[in-house]
């Protein structure tokens, strides 16, 4: 799948309820995986062990796990609830109608030292054919194999003009960006419905500001 080296197929189904059963669900998260999602795959797994690349400081191992849709959009949680019981790097290739979305959410071993993991925002692909899905093996470890699935898969989102800034980096700022233009849109929204010229002003003022963050963190 998606020209990635023989070594690196696993080809196991993995069934859905393993994701609700012995777990503490909601009604509607275990309705998502009933309804929406027709199978699971694990398709790949790329490691050190299963291809010509050095092990890394951060990650271990990335799957790419094929999820084979009824209907669309799949609900963002689904993948959540995967990546949180899951303790390795995931590329998820969901599948509908003979189209792929590429889906990978930044992920990063929490301080505790469990195999808990923080997930972070998710980004995806258009919907495309499984040979224009725009992922390559690229890298010399398996830290920059990984970094470098996660920019393709987010493209102009994580962008950067410095080769200095880590993906760590990158996402924070991409996250910092994202939680700036949601406040420039509530406060436009309040300078709307303002009606004192005072507060009008002082909003105003406010909303300057951040637009001004905003460019900085661009």
């Amino acid at each position: 799948m998606l020209g990635l080296p023989q070594s690196t197929e696993f080809n196991k189904r993995i069934p859905k309820q393993k994701f609700y059963e012995n777990i503490t669900v909601t009604p509607a998260m275990r309705r998502v995986f009933v309804e929406q999602i027709r199978t699971i795959y694990w398709k790949n797994k790329v490691a050190p062990t299963t291809v010509n690349i050095a092990a890394g400081q951060t990650v271990t191992e990335v799957e790419f796990f094929e999820i084979k849709l009824t209907k669309t959009p799949l609900d963002e949680s689904v993948l959540r609830q995967i990546d949180k019981e899951i303790p390795y790097h995931i590329i998820f290739l969901l599948e509908y109608e003979g189209k792929y979305q590429a889906w990978t959410a930044y992920k990063e071993a929490t301080a505790s030292g469990t195999n808990a993991f923080k997930v972070g925002n998710y980004y995806h692909t258009d919907w495309l054919p499984e040979e224009e899905l725009p992922l390559k093996l690229d890298g010399l470890n398996i830290d920059k194999v990984y970094e470098n699935f996660v920019r393709q898969i987010a493209g102009n989102k994580l962008q950067t003009e410095t080769t200095d800034e880590t993906l760590a980096e990158t996402v924070a700022r991409d996250e910092k960006r994202k939680a700036l233009e949601k406040q420039i849109t509530a406060l436009q929204e309040k300078i709307r419905k303002e009606k004192q010229l005072n507060r009008q002003i002082e909003i105003n003022m406010e909303l300057k500001r951040m637009k001004k963050e905003l460019e900085s963190v661009q």
